[in-house]
């Protein structure tokens, strides 16, 4: 038995022969043609082709309920439209008499280059893109079939990479595991690993080709593969994965339960969504709510500045699909590592610490009017919380209640129905963490986002692949600007939830619990091992004091008052 190490994507385990899945090698040749229209027609034909398999594939992963995935094959088609990037490029290179295969390959290479070669980590990401196209280019041109590198048997899937389009390409019947070379725990293939819940290992350095058709175990619990296990190893994680699956059919008996732990304590679990699709998500996991809608999703999937009227129907449709569910919706958050054309952002040196969120909102009133006048008509459909993203001070929360109140009495003026709302603000920088107490006297509800809170608390950026050995989510000054937020909140009345990706980590549901968070917001699917675990907890073992109210008259103003008294 050999035994590999890799960085796990998802837990489970996988047991079955390997399939090596290799990109054909294909062969270009560099010699000239006469029929230089001829080539020309056959790219075209190409592009088209491939540009519908982009907006199928796209069209399916919406479907399936599986909105962030198809966004990657939504882009996709898009950059097949992109003329001074690729189109053009490939027919200068035609134009010379070589072949469409060839200025394919010398085009979208050298595209690739460039973008790999630029400061911006998210268009340096665009890179692996291009060559995802550049492969789909080539499969048409030369007429090959994907899908039949994947095998007629079901196997745990070795490979160097995958590029989005073959992993949604796959046969899933078929598919027992999966297991890279490369990647990052941000990685396309990463992120529709998780949606599809398979078991994955990535960074596996010492894949090699005499693996195919080997008997192995992925165990994605301890991060590795068992190539030819022994006897032993079989028995007993044959045992663990019959355990998982038996898990799994268990936790339907918790649909209808309450969210209640042994002694008592009740915790709300919500649901992190992307837009209206994710509805019956939220309804089949048994969530009590939505903590958090990502309402950028509703500006990334239009091609233009989405109106009032589009924005108020896709809230509207949740709001009402879910009541009397609470839903959380976001404000806009782009910027970043999420950027749209249509809205004309400066190119910056260090996004994630420049103009976003809120940032944007503040700065063009007539933008953010548009989506609060939506919000408040969408109000009067179900149980609408409302929370503005990214805020590093009171002002800005003031201003944000200001503009809000704005649109509140124009609506009313006009005639508008508007039912009742909660106003929150997300905690992810420790600015606000800090400030807590004086942040919580104006709203009624905050939800720590932990994913942005660990990135700006311990300076690593979350979307870098080398920076991963470095990073820690469980680094001490996050968890006690969590527990310091929860105590804050509560000393002034205002409920706190958590909506990052700690929100769903078992390691640290009790503690949350102990601390007195209110709300765990999760991806749907995580909703009912979450609620096993609240059900499981003992919280009488732990002795725990409700923060005091604080007295205005005894409490000193602010927060150095506070520090220095």
């Amino acid at each position: 038995m050999q035994t590999f190490k890799g960085t796990k994507i998802v837990n489970g385990i996988a047991i079955g022969r390997i399939k090596i899945y290799k990109t054909p090698d294909y062969v270009i040749s560099e010699e000239l043609v006469s029929d230089i229209g001829a080539e020309i027609e056959r790219f075209e034909a190409a592009r088209v082709k491939v540009q519908e398999q982009q907006n199928a594939l796209y069209e399916k992963e919406m479907k399936e309920g599986r909105k962030d995935t198809a966004g990657i094959f939504e882009a996709h088609a898009m950059m097949l439209d992109d003329e001074d990037t690729l189109i053009d490029p490939c027919k200068e290179i035609m134009a010379e008499g070589h072949t469409a295969e060839y200025a394919v390959r010398a085009a979208f290479d050298n595209a690739a280059t460039e973008f790999s070669e630029m400061e911006d980590e998210y268009f340096r990401a665009r890179s692996a893109d291009v060559i995802d196209l550049k492969n789909s280019m080539l499969d048409v041109l030369f007429g090959n079939d994907t899908e039949s590198l994947q095998g007629t048997e079901p196997a745990i899937l070795v490979a160097e990479d995958l590029a989005p389009s073959e992993t949604v390409k796959l046969d899933k019947s078929l598919l027992l595991g999966l297991v890279t070379r490369l990647g990052s725990s941000n990685s396309h293939t990463a992120i529709l690993a998780r949606s599809m819940n398979w078991p994955t290992l990535i960074q596996c350095h010492d894949i090699a080709d005499d693996w195919d058709g080997k008997f192995a175990i992925l165990d994605g619990y301890n991060s590795c593969i068992y190539i030819e296990p022994d006897q032993k190893t079989i028995d007993e994680l044959s045992a663990k994965q019959a355990e998982d699956k038996a898990r799994e059919e268990k936790l339907k008996e918790l649909k209808g339960q309450p969210s209640v732990t042994k002694d008592g304590r009740k915790v709300k679990l919500y649901a992190n969504i992307g837009g209206p699709k994710d509805i019956q998500a939220v309804i089949e996991n048994d969530a009590e709510g939505v903590g958090l809608f990502r309402s950028e999703f509703v500006y990334l999937n239009s091609k233009e500045d989405p109106s009032e009227e589009a924005q108020f129907a896709a809230y509207k449709q949740v709001l009402e699909g879910l009541s009397p569910r609470m839903v959380i919706i976001r404000t806009c958050d782009i910027g970043a590592d999420k950027t749209i054309d249509y809205m004309q952002l400066d190119k910056e040196d260090n996004p994630a610490l420049g103009f976003r969120a809120v940032r944007i909102c503040l700065t063009r009133p007539d933008f953010f009017k548009r989506q609060l006048r939506a919000l408040l008509r969408a109000s009067a459909f179900g149980n609408l919380g409302i929370m503005f993203p990214m805020i590093i001070s009171l002002w800005e929360v003031k201003k944000c209640k200001e503009i809000l109140e704005e649109c509140r009495k124009e609506l009313e003026a006009e005639g508008a129905k508007i039912g009742k709302y909660e106003i929150g603000i997300m905690i992810e920088t420790p600015a606000a963490a800090l400030c807590a107490d004086e942040l919580a006297e104006e709203v009624d509800f905050f939800s720590l986002g932990t994913n942005d809170l660990t990135q700006y608390t311990c300076a690593i950026d979350r979307q870098s692949a080398n920076l991963e050995p470095f990073a820690n989510t469980h680094h001490p000054a996050v968890l006690r600007l969590i527990r310091e937020t929860i105590e804050a909140g509560h000393r002034h009345n205002t409920w706190v939830g958590i909506c990052g990706e700690l929100g769903a980590d078992p390691t640290l549901t009790e503690e949350f619990l102990k601390w007195g968070v209110d709300e765990l917001s999760v991806n749907p699917k995580s909703i009912l091992p979450l609620r096993g675990n609240v059900r499981n907890a003992d919280l009488s073992k732990f002795k725990t004091e409700s923060p005091k109210a604080v007295d205005p008259k005894k409490e000193p103003k602010g927060f150095f008052g506070r520090l220095f008294s």
